[in-house]
């Protein structure tokens, strides 16, 4: 699978503009600021693909970027407190609405800090994902903020914290340097290819 070759698709702020699955989808979904946009940046390469904000709960609308073989669709943050009811309301039904579609969802990739115990939105999302029976792993940002020794501390308190969900898969990376992205990828690939052998 090409990650090189991207381009930016389109952009939906109600569920009901979003046309049909053409391709299959991996679907990136965190809380504001958790590095979301930076690990989508890395994993094509790209420097400004998806736009990276310094201010939390920019991106209001779901975002589509086209590969050859997939799209890649980012999810507007949950869990930014300065946002007003009306807002957050809107993208409950953003999100939920998008999820609730007969989609071709190969994986959805759900992104928390390595460094924090996941959050109550966090909980939330991951308890969604595992219900649903939807494919989907934790991408665990900023490891490159931890030392070695804190990330084998963290990701084992991280096991422990997630302990109701059996068969998680985990994935320490960082967008800074590179850590964990192969394998990110070569998830992203696997996940493409089982959900085009099911069609």
């Amino acid at each position: 699978m090409n990650f090189q070759i991207a381009e930016f698709k389109a952009a939906y702020g109600k569920s009901t503009q979003i046309p049909p699955s053409e391709k299959p989808e991996i679907v990136f979904s965190g809380k504001s600021n958790v590095g979301k946009s930076s690990l989508i940046n890395k994993l094509l390469n790209r420097k400004s693909m998806a736009r990276v904000s310094a201010k939390p709960g920019k991106t209001a609308t779901i975002n589509f970027f086209s590969l050859k073989d997939a799209d890649l669709v980012d999810l507007p943050g949950y869990g930014y407190a300065q946002v007003s009811q009306a807002e957050k309301k809107r993208w409950a039904e953003l999100v939920e609405g998008y999820l609730a579609q007969d989609r071709k969802i190969a994986l959805v990739v759900q992104i928390c800090d390595m460094r924090h115990t996941p959050t109550e939105n966090d909980m939330t999302m991951i308890e969604y994902l595992y219900n649903s029976g939807l494919n989907f792993i934790i991408a665990l940002t900023k490891m490159d903020k931890l030392k070695k020794t804190q990330q084998q501390k963290r990701l084992e308190e991280l096991h422990e914290e997630l302990s109701a969900y059996s068969g998680l898969k985990l994935f320490p990376c960082s967008s800074n340097d590179g850590s964990g992205i192969e394998e990110i990828r070569r998830a992203i690939e696997q996940a493409v290819a089982e959900c085009r052998t099911e069609e």
